[in-house]
């Protein structure tokens, strides 16, 4: 860890990915998330060594880092439809190398919804896309990092115990990093906005994940309930989770040198405004 505090937030790479550092600097970000290719499509033009170049210009430039990648939507790992699963294990490998091209140390991924086979049957498949993108792309320093969801629907990665099924069901754990969504986890029943329960959320996670597989962290509010399982994001301050939950965060000296990433569809303005609003809440060292 780097012991810096980074703060930023999800940006388009509209135009080309060497654009979103430029975009992240603009709006005041330490750190940025990207989609390494459209999050809707299957199909994407390959980077070309111009992008690639371009973009590590833009990097070094701007001095935006870590940049950090999310992955597609439309990508199911938990799925039990053959023709689905192989689809979505190749959009994955697809993305982890674009990763590795592009010099960023992870992407971030929704485990995937078992769609009525049961939890169990979703995870072995978890496991096995994991075990089969890592013995296709061998030696890569880009990770994946598993995001804890609100388990919406059948979706998986809602509970830390899950989360570690997953890591222990793969042959290389060492290459498996997690990323938590204050939103998500909310839904999840993990209670973030009192700061008795932000520290057992967090004694809880260390005791079952390792505070050490953490890599990154999404900072959204949200307007549902407390254990709703539905997948909401607000902007900070203005929902469930408050300016305490945030408070707590951007001031525990654990998180520091962890992207802490906003992911919200705002203008420029709003985003300014919503880091504006996190910096404030650092306190100063008595």
């Amino acid at each position: 860890m780097t012991g810096k505090l980074l703060l930023g937030a999800h940006v388009s790479t509209a135009g080309g990915v060497e654009n979103a550092p430029g975009r992240g600097l603009e709006t005041t970000c330490d750190t940025i998330q990207i989609f390494v290719k459209p999050p809707n499509r299957w199909a994407s033009r390959p980077l070309t060594e111009e992008n690639v170049a371009a973009f590590k210009a833009a990097v070094a430039e701007t001095g935006i880092s870590p940049v950090i990648a999310h992955g597609l939507y439309l990508v199911n790992l938990a799925t039990s439809d053959d023709a689905l699963w192989n689809k979505s294990l190749d959009a994955l490998a697809d993305e982890l190398e674009r990763c590795e091209m592009l010099g960023l140390p992870g992407l971030v991924v929704h485990p995937g919804s078992h769609k009525g086979a049961g939890e169990d049957a979703g995870q072995a498949r978890i496991a096995a896309a994991l075990d089969e993108a890592h013995a296709r792309l061998p030696g890569y320093n880009a990770q994946i990092w598993l995001e804890i969801t609100a388990g919406q629907g059948d979706h998986l990665g809602y509970t830390f115990e899950q989360i570690r099924r997953m890591i222990d069901g793969v042959k290389q754990p060492e290459r498996l990093g997690v990323c938590f969504d204050t939103a998500h986890a909310w839904a999840a029943g993990y209670d973030v906005h009192t700061r008795e329960g932000f520290d057992a959320t967090w004694d809880e996670f260390d005791r079952i994940l390792g505070i050490e597989r953490l890599r990154a962290l999404h900072l959204n509010d949200t307007n549902k309930e407390l254990g709703s399982r539905v997948d909401r994001h607000e902007q900070v301050g203005k929902g469930k989770l408050g300016l305490d939950t945030f408070r707590f965060l951007v001031n525990d000296p654990r998180f520091r040198g962890i992207p802490m990433i906003l992911e919200l569809d705002l203008g420029d303005d709003e985003f300014r405004e919503n880091l504006a609003t996190l910096r404030s809440l650092v306190e100063e060292p008595a």
